[in-house]
């Protein structure tokens, strides 16, 4: 089964941060969320993958390359508009071929892709869809299913007394090939704006609808692992401190402080309270204190006397000195 990793998106929820990035190169613990992602797919056995691209692509392809360091064979599929969370997937199909993933390039987790595809391939059905139950349906779509996980209908954000379900969408998908055939004919989106390319379609808005019109089954693989959509700046500090914190299995780049450390840079006191992580090549001036949890970046420089609680400071990023930061991420302008 190859795989698909959604990277397109503009990440408005991120700006100021993706003004400068797209969102899977935001880094989770020093490293891009996609590369999480990437290196997951391996693990699973997704060797082949591609991604769709179009906001900063060239980032993108100089990070990954041909994503030998992540343990995949990774293409690219380049975009010259946005063709929409399913019309980018339709525009890579020759690729695909008839089982395939799709994966939201802005998903932290650790799930178990194993299991879903066992699932995936023991029922009927067209499509499985990643569910994960949550406390604040208001903040995600939610797959309505009966007893045997079978979808019958969805809700966008429901407030909770009104919530039928409190499956969520989580944006990891399995499909068989014949999913093409529920498509939108060209320039009928019911998400596409009119300046969208006639190839445009949606999933919530296009593909699913068409398949409860239709009594097409697909289902839900409900999913206990960790999983965080990294959709705004709550959620990137979320994942950051889970991460760190070793909520979601994943990869860190640099050295992790627990507990307490002193420290004596040019021979005056500096302390560090745990869990920090120090990012590679980062420096700390004279009598900094930082109080975890923190993320320091790969090459960042935090000025003398600064004290920082609660952090993360993205890679290349300059905390002047005898600053005061609580609760911020720092970006490197």
């Amino acid at each position: 089964m190859r795989a698909m990793v959604l990277a397109a998106g503009l990440g408005t929820r991120l700006r100021p941060i993706t003004y400068d990035m797209p969102k899977p190169m935001v880094p989770v613990l020093n490293r891009p969320v996609m590369e999480h992602i990437l290196r997951l797919l391996a693990k699973h056995g997704f060797e082949q993958t591609i991604a769709n691209l179009y906001w900063f692509p060239d980032l993108i392809e100089a990070h990954f390359g041909d994503g030998s360091s992540c343990g995949v064979k990774l293409s690219f599929s380049r975009e010259e508009a946005l063709l929409g969370t399913s019309g980018g997937v339709r525009n890579a199909a020759d690729f695909l071929g008839d089982d395939f993933l799709v994966f939201s390039g802005d998903a932290l987790t650790d799930i178990d892709l194993s299991a879903m595809r066992a699932f995936h391939e023991s029922h009927d059905g067209i499509a499985t869809l990643a569910t994960k139950r949550v406390t604040d349906t208001t903040q995600f779509g939610v797959a309505i299913t009966d007893g045997e996980g079978r979808i019958g209908g969805f809700q966008e954000k429901p407030d909770p007394s009104e919530a039928l379900s409190d499956l969520a969408n989580c944006g990891i998908y399995m499909f068989r090939k014949e999913v093409f055939d529920f498509f939108p004919a060209p320039g009928t989106s019911k998400a596409a704006g009119p300046d969208d390319p006639e190839v445009f379609a949606d999933w919530a808005m296009d593909v699913f609808p068409k398949l409860l019109d239709e009594d097409v089954p697909f289902y839900s693989h409900e999913i206990d692992a960790y999983w965080n959509d990294i959709g705004n700046l709550v959620e990137l500090r979320e994942g950051n401190f889970d991460a760190l914190t070793g909520a979601v299995r994943v990869e860190q780049v640099g050295e992790k402080v627990d507990g307490f450390r002193n420290y004596e840079p040019d021979g005056d006191e500096g302390d560090l309270e745990g869990p920090v992580l120090l990012g590679p090549d980062c420096e700390l001036g004279d009598d900094v204190r930082i109080d975890g949890p923190a993320v320091i970046g790969d090459g960042a420089k935090i000025g003398a006397g600064s004290r920082l609680r609660d952090v993360i400071v993205l890679p290349g990023a300059t905390v002047p000195e005898r600053s005061v930061l609580i609760g911020a991420i720092l970006g490197a302008r």
